[in-house]
C-alpha cells in the first residue's frame, strides 16, 4: 500500500518551477481579454498610481496574435482527416463509442486530438491519460451495455506538478511517476500519483502552502492492471528536457506585449493631445469643454496667465511604424507572411514559394508528433481490451501550401504562349483544373474529359460549299 508524504505531494519538478511563469504567460497571450490585462503585463510608468494603471490598462486594446497564430496552425494541420486503418481492433464495439465520446463528457475523439494540438502549441506539451472505469462485470456483453472502455483525460502542464522518467534495462525511458492535479477548491486539491503498481487519490489542504501543516488524506487506491503509467505526451517540438517542449508562443507572446504597450502609448498620445492640459493660478476660474470661459483676476500678474500644455502628436506615425515592423517581425517567425497578409505585398514568386515551404515544413513536423501521439493513444486503448493495436495512422506529409491565383495566371499565360503541342496543352489544362477544382473524383473525371478531346493541332479540314459534292 502506497503511503505518500505531504512533502511528496506538494513538491514540483525542477522544469516545471523553471516553466510555470512561461506557461501562465503564453496562456493569458493566447486567452486575451481579462486574463491579458489581470497579468499586468503593461509597463508601469514612474510616479503612476494603481488607479492610474488599471484604467490605463481598461483603455488599451489587445491586438491577439497569439490566438491567431495557433488557430491558423490547427486549421491547416486538420483540414485534411488523418487517414486510421485499427487493424485487428476494428469492429470492436467500444471504438465506435470511444470515437464518438472519447473523454466520456461528450467531447469526440476528432475534438480531443485538436485540443491537444492547440495546447501543445500553447505550451509546448500536453498530457493525455487513457484510463478505464474500475466496475466489475461477469461478461462482455455488460461491459458493453454499460459502456465500460477506456476514456481520455487532457491535462495541460500547468496539473501536471511531477514526473519521473527511469531508463529501464531495455534501453528504454519509462515513466515511473506523475503527479497530477485534478481539482483546487479553496486551496483544498485532488491530487492523483499514478506510478507502475497502483493509482492512488489524495485530498490535500493548504496545497500552494508546502510548508503548512494542513491534512493529507487518502481517499482511493487501486491496482494499476497495464503495469505503466497510461500517459502520453504531445510535443509541440521537443527540447532537451524530457516532458518539456517548446511553445509556438515563445516569441510570438514577447512581440505581442511589446505591440499591447505601444497600443496604450498611441491610447495615452491621442488623449493628451486631443485634451490638452491648463495651466491657471488657483485663483483663475475655469471650465472644461468648448466654448468654455476662463475669469481671472484683474490685478494678475503678467506672467500668470493661464496657458495650455498641448503634446505633439508627431510621434504617432513612428509608433505606427514600430507596431508594423512587428507584426512583420511575427509573420516572419511564424512563416505566415503570405497567410496573415491584410494588404497587398509587393513579393516575389521566388519569395512566396519559399515562405509557403517552411511553413509546410513546420506543419509536417507537427503532424508527425500527432501521429505519433494518435498510434500510443491506440496501443493503449488495444492493451485496456486486451488486445494488440496494429493498425496504422497516417497524418498528411503535406499540406500544399501554394497562392493559387499567382499558379492560375502563370498557367493561363503558358497555354497562351503558343507552344505547338497538343500534350502540353492538355497537361497545362489539368493543371488549371487542379487550381480551381479540390474534389478528386471531379478531376478524375475532368482529367478524362480532357485526354479524350481530338487533337486540333495540325488537323485541318475543308468546309462543304452548298451545291458541291466533296470527292
Amino acid at each position: 500500500m502506497a503511503n505518500y508524504s505531504r512533502e511528496f505531494l506538494t513538491s514540483r519538478h525542477k522544469h516545471y518551477e523553471e516553466k510555470i511563469s512561461d506557461w501562465s504567460f503564453h496562456y493569458r497571450s493566447y486567452t486575451g481579454g481579462q486574463d491579458y490585462q489581470n497579468g499586468f503585463l503593461l509597463n508601469r510608468y514612474v510616479l503612476e498610481t494603481d488607479e492610474e494603471y488599471l484604467k490605463r490598462a481598461n483603455n488599451t486594446p489587445i491586438d491577439n496574435h497569439c490566438k491567431n497564430v495557433v488557430q491558423i496552425y490547427s486549421s491547416f494541420l486538420f483540414r485534411v482527416p488523418p487517414t486510421r486503418n485499427y487493424g485487428s481492433l476494428d469492429g470492436d464495439p467500444a471504438i465506435d463509442s470511444f470515437i464518438k465520446d472519447a473523454d466520456l463528457d461528450g467531447r469526440s475523439f476528432n475534438n480531443i486530438i485538436k485540443e491537444m494540438q492547440i495546447n501543445a502549441s500553447i505550451y509546448g506539451t500536453c498530457w493525455a491519460i487513457l484510463d478505464k472505469p474500475r466496475l466489475i462485470t461477469k461478461t462482455r456483453a455488460e461491459e458493453l451495455q454499460q459502456d465500460i472502455r477506456p476514456y481520455i483525460s487532457l491535462y495541460t502542464p500547468e496539473n501536471v506538478t511531477n514526473w519521473n522518467y527511469e531508463r529501464l534495462a531495455n534501453g528504454k525511458f519509462y515513466l515511473t511517476s506523475l503527479t497530477l492535479v485534478e481539482d483546487i477548491v479553496d486551496d483544498m486539491a485532488t491530487i492523483k500519483v499514478w506510478s507502475m503498481e497502483d493509482i492512488c487519490t489524495y485530498i490535500v489542504e493548504d496545497f500552494n502552502k508546502p510548508y503548512a501543516e494542513g491534512k493529507v488524506r487518502l481517499i482511493d487506491e487501486v491496482p494499476n492492471m497495464l503495469g505503466e503509467i497510461p500517459a502520453i505526451v504531445l510535443y509541440n517540438q521537443k527540447s532537451q528536457r524530457r516532458g518539456i517542449g517548446i511553445s509556438d508562443l515563445n516569441d510570438v507572446a514577447e512581440l505581442q506585449r511589446a505591440i499591447y504597450n505601444d497600443y496604450s502609448e498611441i491610447e495615452q498620445l491621442i488623449r493628451l493631445s486631443n485634451h490638452p492640459s491648463l495651466v491657471k493660478t488657483p485663483n483663475v476660474e475655469a471650465s472644461a469643454g468648448a466654448g468654455s470661459i476662463i475669469e481671472m483676476p484683474e490685478d494678475l500678474s503678467a506672467d500668470l496667465k493661464p496657458y495650455i500644455i498641448q503634446p505633439s502628436s508627431q510621434s504617432l506615425d513612428a509608433i505606427m511604424d514600430n507596431i508594423n515592423m512587428k507584426v512583420e517581425a511575427i509573420n516572419r517567425i511564424t512563416h505566415m507572411g503570405a497567410v496573415r497578409a491584410t494588404q497587398d505585398r509587393v513579393q516575389s514568386g521566388i519569395a512566396l514559394q519559399t515562405e509557403f515551404q517552411l511553413l509546410n515544413a513546420r506543419l509536417a513536423e507537427k503532424a508527425d508528433y500527432l501521429q505519433n501521439t494518435e498510434e500510443q493513444i491506440w496501443s493503449l486503448f488495444a492493451k485496456w481490451q486486451n488486445k494488440t493495436f496494429d493498425g496504422e495512422i497516417i497524418y498528411p506529409e503535406s499540406f500544399d501550401l501554394r497562392d493559387y491565383a499567382s499558379d492560375l495566371e502563370y498557367l493561363q499565360k503558358a497555354k497562351a504562349s503558343g507552344v505547338q503541342s497538343s500534350t502540353f496543352i492538355k497537361e497545362v489544362d489539368k493543371q488549371i483544373a487542379r487550381a480551381v477544382i479540390d474534389d478528386d473524383e471531379q478531376i478524375r473525371v475532368i482529367d478524362n474529359e480532357i485526354d479524350s478531346q481530338p487533337s486540333a493541332i495540325g488537323q485541318f479540314s475543308t468546309p462543304a460549299i452548298e451545291g458541291e459534292q466533296i470527292a
